[in-house]
């Protein structure tokens, strides 16, 4: 029989876990030359929004929302891997 506590707690972990990765990682982006790192809308749209000159920068918002994405997979992975350790088994 399923637990529903444990379930709900991985849940939730995993959650969290997604939240500090994609923060994390969103910290840890790559910068752009001369730029720096690449505002948050720049990097959530992969650089859709862009035109002109700035279009060459949409290599570096790719780059920065793979970053970002990894490292909330990572967190949520992370995140349901303690919360079902910590959950147990109960008998």
């Amino acid at each position: 029989m399923a637990d529903s506590n444990g379930s709900s707690m991985s849940f939730g972990l995993g959650f969290l876990g997604f939240l500090l990765g994609g923060v994390i990682g969103f910290l840890l982006r790559p910068s752009a030359t001369l730029i720096g790192q690449l505002p948050f809308r720049t990097v959530i749209t992969r650089g859709a929004n862009l035109s002109g000159l700035e279009r060459l920068l949409v290599p570096t918002a790719q780059t920065s929302f793979n970053a970002m994405l990894v490292g909330a997979i990572i967190g949520a992975v992370a995140g349901v891997v303690a919360g079902r350790s910590m959950g147990g088994k109960r008998g």
